[in-house]
């Protein structure tokens, strides 16, 4: 039985797009979602959690949409990133030479390091349907088969400089609020 839409005006063709979309498509949308849900969690603890800050230190409270702009905010966000990003950057590179035995994300014990490029098929090597770069012999190819490393290793250090910027000026803020505070 085909699953493509029967010819006609064209009313059936949009569900038909839709759910191949999302079959398509399901695993990213379900990260994306369950990053976002997860987002909006640490902005709703977050808000409660500057809101009572604010309560104990007696000034006045903010509402939800002030605080997700924030440097506090973008400090926790950014203090998350960096861990996380830093973990995957290091699980990348140390599972090309480290091995834990039964481990199913571990190579073969007598296979530690790199691949071959056979193994890898890449440059020579690489199928009529690889990326276009895995085919590549000079520093493209290099970068090609370094680029899930650099990626993770790139937004960490990123994270790291957000986290640094904004974590200057949450300490900023932090020291304006301070002299309100022992007025009160």
């Amino acid at each position: 039985m085909s699953t493509e839409p029967p010819p006609g005006d064209g009313t059936t063709a949009a569900p038909h797009r839709a759910r191949r979309f999302l079959r398509h498509n399901s695993l990213g949308l379900f990260f994306m979602g369950t990053f976002l849900l997860a987002l909006a969690g640490q902005a709703v603890v977050g808000h409660a959690a500057f809101n009572n800050q604010l309560r104990t230190d007696g000034m006045a409270l903010i509402s939800f949409g002030a605080y997700v702009t924030t440097s506090d905010f973008a400090v926790d966000v950014t203090e998350n990133w960096q861990s996380e990003y830093l973990q995957f950057f290091l699980y990348i590179f140390a599972t090309v030479w480290l091995l834990q035995r039964g481990s199913p994300e571990s190579k073969e014990l007598d296979r530690a390091g790199t691949e071959s490029d056979k193994e890898q098929m890449t440059g020579e090597h690489a199928r009529d349907d690889s990326p276009r770069w895995a085919a590549a012999t000079d520093w493209r190819g290099v970068l090609f088969s370094r680029s899930l490393g650099l990626a993770m290793g790139t937004i960490f250090l990123l994270s790291w400089l957000a986290q640094s910027v904004t974590g200057v000026a949450a300490y900023n803020e932090q020291q304006l609020r301070a002299p309100a505070a022992s007025r009160s």
